[in-house]
Parts: C-alpha cells; sequence; structure tokens
C-alpha cells in the first residue's frame, strides 16, 4: 500500500512527477500550497483584491474558485453563456449548483457569480460565430471570452482575472508556439500579464498543478463538473499538442513541469520585450486596441453583418446624449446647488 509522502498514513492519489503519493487531505492541502506558490512567488493578487474568477463549469476553472474561497480570497465567479446548445446549459447549471452550495463562503468575502450571455449582450453566440466569421470557432471562442472577462471586470471594479489554466495547457500552448517560432506569442506566455490602461491585470494561479491533479481535487472535494469537451472543440490544434506532451509525460514524468517551469525560469527573459504598443481607444466599443477597431469588433461586425462605421457611429450618438444628459441634468442639480 503507497504511504502519504508527508503523514506517511494511507495515500489516495499518486503524482508520478513528484514521485508521491498522498491521502486525502494531505493532497488538497498539496493543491492549496502549490496555488498559494504561484500566488506569492508573482504578485498575482493581494487579499484585499476583488478577484474575478473565469469559471466555465469545468474542474479547473471550479477547483480553482474552491481553492481561492479556502485561501480566503475575495472570489467571485464570471461564468459566459456562449450558446453551444446542451452544453451550455449543462455548465451554467454546474457553476450555478457550486455557487449556492458556497454561499456563505460567498458571503463572507463579498463574493458572488457574475452571469453574462453572450447572444443577449452582443448579439451573436458561439456556433453563429463559427459559421458566419472568418475565424475558426475556437478562434473566435478564445477572443470573446478574453473581451468579455476584461470588460466585465473593469465595469464591475475587479482587479484582477484568474483563469484556470493549468501545467497541461501552458505547456501545449508553449510547444505549439515553439514549432512555429510564435516568438510574440511566447513573450506573452506568462502567470501574470500585468494591467494596462483599459486592461487589468490577468493571472494563472493553476500553472503549476497538473490537469490530472486538479481532476483529483475536484473529486476529493466533491465538486460536480462537466467531464465532456465542448462539442466544437474537434480538430483543435492544441488537443494534439496535448496528446503529444501526454506521450512524453507517460514515458517520462515531469517533462511538462521541466518544459514549462523550465521555460519560466531560464528562457523566458530571453524572449521578454518592452511592450511599448500604442493602445487607443476601439471608435466602436472603448475598449483599448492597436488600431482604429478591436479585433472584438471586428469579428462581432462581420458575423452580424454590420459596417464598424455604423457602429461607432452609434457610440459617438451614445457619448453625446451621456454628455448632454450630465450637462442639463446632473451638473446644475448636483455641483451647483440647482433644484432637482
Amino acid at each position: 500500500m503507497m504511504k502519504c509522502r508527508r503523514c506517511r498514513g494511507p495515500a489516495v492519489v499518486e503524482v508520478r512527477r513528484h514521485n508521491a503519493a498522498f491521502c486525502r487531505d494531505c493532497f488538497l492541502h498539496h493543491v492549496r500550497e502549490q496555488v498559494r506558490r504561484a500566488i506569492q512567488g508573482h504578485d498575482m493578487f493581494d487579499p484585499e483584491d476583488r478577484v474575478l474568477v473565469a469559471v466555465s463549469g469545468g474542474k479547473d476553472s471550479l477547483a480553482l474558485w474552491d481553492v481561492l474561497l479556502e485561501l480566503g480570497y475575495r472570489a467571485s465567479g464570471l461564468y459566459l453563456g456562449l450558446g453551444i446548445g446542451d452544453y451550455s446549459s449543462r455548465s451554467a447549471q454546474v457553476v450555478r449548483r457550486f455557487a449556492r452550495e458556497r454561499r456563505e463562503a460567498l458571503e463572507a468575502v463579498g463574493g458572488e457569480l457574475v452571469e453574462i450571455d453572450l447572444a443577449e449582450a452582443y448579439g451573436f453566440d458561439i456556433p453563429t460565430a463559427g459559421r458566419k466569421g472568418s475565424r475558426s470557432t475556437c478562434a473566435v471562442c478564445g477572443l470573446s471570452k478574453r473581451y468579455v472577462f476584461n470588460r466585465a471586470a473593469l465595469e464591475r471594479g475587479y482587479d484582477v482575472v484568474a483563469t484556470g489554466h493549468n501545467l497541461d495547457d501552458e505547456a501545449a500552448t508553449l510547444l505549439g508556439n515553439t514549432l512555429r517560432w510564435q516568438t510574440d506569442y511566447i513573450a506573452r506566455q506568462a502567470p501574470v500579464l500585468p494591467a494596462r490602461p483599459g486592461m487589468v491585470r490577468k493571472v494563472k494561479p493553476l500553472y503549476r498543478l497538473s490537469e490530472l491533479e486538479t481532476a483529483a481535487y475536484s473529486f476529493l472535494r466533491g465538486i460536480d463538473y462537466v467531464v465532456e469537451e465542448c462539442p466544437l472543440v474537434a480538430g483543435n490544434t492544441q488537443l494534439r499538442y496535448k496528446e503529444a506532451m501526454n506521450r512524453l509525460e507517460s514515458a517520462s514524468p515531469g517533462t511538462k513541469a521541466q518544459f514549462f517551469l523550465g521555460y519560466l525560469d531560464r528562457a523566458a527573459p530571453l524572449f521578454r520585450a518592452e511592450d511599448d504598443v500604442e493602445l487607443t481607444p476601439c471608435r466602436a466599443c472603448g475598449q483599448p486596441t492597436t488600431g482604429r477597431f478591436c479585433a472584438f469588433c471586428r469579428a462581432r461586425a462581420q458575423v452580424l453583418g454590420q459596417r464598424l462605421e455604423d457602429l461607432a457611429g452609434r457610440r459617438e450618438d451614445g457619448e453625446r446624449q451621456v454628455a448632454r444628459e450630465l450637462s442639463e441634468e446632473v451638473l446644475p442639480a448636483e455641483l451647483y446647488g440647482g433644484s432637482s
């Protein structure tokens, strides 16, 4: 019988890359310690920061939210409805149940579950975007998530967005970017992306933990999560890179950690470059971009069959209306003491 490395009791989980096994309580401690080490080692956020966790209903994001609440962080969840039929319906149910079961923990830290429906808020869902847009389904999905997560955090006053990317995700991404020598992407692959004007800080507290470890944590914590893959993910190149890394890991445990953590320790500084790209507000939505219109608004206009100039015109009309209301109502009544 395997013995727990930490307490020498009967083990229930083996982590081959550490050449170790753990009992239930010691394994949960191990996971929380790895997350705590990631947060503190990269100064991801402080206890007083408001953290918005991007939750999908999968094991990684729900495990992350659970760990952060257990560690006492002010962590809320954001679920983005993508409109992918029964898959999205099931995901939403799982996330809501998770939040209900942790209502007291959320109330203790001032946390909440924020829900945004992509179709209701922006007029399209991911299956439609995959059919009508020029980007692949996975590409427009990732673009939409990044845009909505950032915008929601800004509008609701969160300091940081946390995602459930684990060691397997990061190693596979690094492998793909290295095979294609996409040095710009390699340079930006880090556990922390600092805040910039119009963009909140992005962090990945699970980067030290494998997919096996997050799955075992979720099982031992009794977290119900969506097991099946997204039905639109078939053919995604990221899956092929994961399969390749899994074969290497099976033959030589620790390969993923050596590859990605070694990159962070020794190679990442060689790719780092001063990010001096000037960002300006998108003319359609106001979010930061390098051109006149952000990638999300370009993709959205294409899917909806709209002209970007029309979106920009409507935004400018809206800004003029807001300015008029402020000048006519708020300024005289509240700043200058006029009658209400």
